[in-house]
Formats: structure tokens, sequence, C-alpha cells
């Protein structure tokens, strides 16, 4: 069996933890489990964002009036992909994950009437580069795309490690393959799903997609660390991160990184009101220095803090103070 080089951390232990009491909880609880509008609402978001991660130029309420069968102004190349996606992403729990025959259907759906190689592996060379035109990495040379393919299908298949983990790497390895000339990308965030709904039915309606479109940079900034390291931990983490706010949201908690900047603001405030327990004014220069932080950024603080009703702004010489309201 294949061996794909990463490395089981704490932080990777924790967020399968997370993600498996989060399942209980949406399975449970959630309106995923009965209303077809969230279900359908979702399903359109992971399009839009799976295609808005390759470029597609359509609005996701464009991409909603097109699955409702409105007329739309737009390319037709665009209209023709989400229409595709639809398709496949509709058929789900039609696909074996571990064939390759359903990998190659898939592919065919997803590229029907847009790439002249679909539902095939591609037969001449490829390589990923950036916007800047620096190459990325080189795709396995096109001999050894269907065997590297099977042989990735089988390690996930029968590898005794947890789902959460496999899909993660099969993510990263199936990009670094690139198998096909196009749709490389649409193709492994679907896969990625089909591998989480064998494993959990609400998978397939959880857009994932979404927090990976939101997180475009950092996604590719994953993939590429990993790519430098020959090693996916990093994009283990970021994509396990990236499953366990998606649940986050769809049980209405707030996200980490919302949390955390929620705490350094209300931190920000606190150490503001203790100053002023023993001054009687504040100015934007104290700020700065309590906080270490620029004026702009101080000032954005204060008038905050203004608006929410716990500060006065007045004129005091010819510069602003501030105190308690």
């Amino acid at each position: 069996m294949e061996k794909y080089p990463f490395q089981i951390n704490a932080a990777i232990l924790n967020l399968v933890a997370e993600i498996a009491e989060l399942t209980g909880k949406i399975s449970t609880h959630s309106k995923l489990n009965n209303s077809p509008q969230l279900r359908r609402s979702n399903r359109i978001k992971s399009i839009y964002s799976s295609l808005a991660i390759e470029q597609n130029t359509l609005t996701l309420d464009q991409v909603t009036a097109v699955l409702s069968g409105k007329r739309v102004l737009a390319p037709p190349k665009d209209i023709v992909e989400v229409q595709n996606a639809y398709e496949i992403y509709d058929r789900l729990d039609e696909l074996d994950p571990y064939a390759t025959d359903d990998l190659l259907f898939a592919h065919g759906v997803m590229t029907r009437g847009l790439v002249e190689e679909s539902g095939v592996f591609r037969p001449g060379a490829v390589g990923v580069v950036d916007r800047e035109g620096n190459v990325l990495h080189v795709g396995t040379l096109p001999a050894y795309v269907p065997t590297a393919v099977m042989g990735l299908l089988d390690w996930v298949k029968n590898d005794p490690r947890h789902i959460l983990i496999k899909s993660c790497v099969f993510h990263y390895e199936f990009e670094l393959i690139h198998p096909f000339a196009d749709g490389n990308g649409r193709i492994g965030r679907l896969w990625h799903t089909l591998l989480l709904s064998k494993w959990h039915s609400l998978f397939a309606w959880l857009p994932v997609e979404s927090l990976i479109h939101d997180r475009q940079e950092a996604y590719y900034k994953a993939f590429n660390a990993a790519n430098t390291a020959a090693d996916s931990t990093v994009f283990i983490v970021f994509m396990l991160e990236a499953i366990r706010d998606a649940m986050l949201e769809a049980t209405g908690s707030e996200l980490p990184e919302k949390r955390s900047k929620r705490m350094v603001a209300a931190d920000r405030e606190a150490i503001i009101t203790e100053y002023l327990q023993q001054n009687t004014v504040i100015r934007n220069r104290i700020v700065c220095e309590r906080l270490n932080v620029s004026a702009a950024t101080a000032n954005r603080i204060l008038n905050g803090m203004v608006e929410k009703g716990l500060l006065i702004r007045f004129r005091d010489g010819r510069s602003w103070a501030y105190r308690v309201r």
C-alpha cells in the first residue's frame, strides 16, 4: 500500500474529536435533517463557492437563478459549469468514493461541454502556476496518473486511520497528482465531500466549500506549505478547521476567529475603562501607548465605544478627548 507523508499531531487529534462531537450535535438538533430548503440552499452555496474559487463569474444570486430555471445574463461557459456541478452534486449518493470509474464519470459530468478531455485522465504533462506565472508544482507524469489515482483511492479505503484525516490527505494528494487537464480543484473538493458523506450523510449538505472560498488565500498557502515540506500535515489542519467551522456555522455557533476578534475588542475596552477609573479623560495618544496600536486603530476603538454609549467624545483644546458617559 502507498505511503503518504503526514503527521498526526495534537491539533489534528483535537479537531477530529471536536468534529465528531459536532456531528452528533448536528445530527440530533440541526434543521439540516428535516429542511429540504436549507439543504438546497447549502448545496447552492457549495457549488457557487467551489466554482468561484476557479474564477467562475456568477454571483450566488445568479447561481440560484440558473438552478431555478431562470435566464441569467452571463458567459455561457459559466452557466454550463453551474448546471454540470449541480447535476453531479445531486448524484453524490450514487457514487462509490473508492472507484476510479466513478471518479472519471464525475469528471465527465462536471466538465461536459467544457473541455475536450472530459471524463478521461490527461494524456499530457501539466504544471500548476500562480498568478505571477511561477510554477508551484508539476503534476504526476501522465503515464503514471491512473496507477497513482487507483493507489490513492485504495489507500483511503483500506488505511485504518479516521476518514476525517484520510479525506484531507486525499484532497491534498489528488491535487498533487493533478490527474485531469482541467477541473482538478472542483473534483478534488467534490470527492472530499463524497468521502465525508459516506462517513455521515450530513456532510453531503454541509457547505465546506463556502469556508474554503472565504479563506481562498489561506487554502493555497496551506497547499504550498505542504508541498514545500513534502508533508501534508499543515493542509490537513487547515481543512479540518474549515470543516469544523462549517459545522459551527450550521449550529449557529460563533466561529473561533470571530470569537477571538470579539475577545480582543473586549480586552481593549476593559483596559480603557480601567484607565478611566483612575483618570478623568483619555486621549488617542494614551490609547496608542496602552494598547500598542496605531493612532488610526486607537481612534477606531474610541469611536466604537462612543457608538456603544460607553464614552462621550468632547473637544478639549485643539484635540478630542473621551470620558465615561
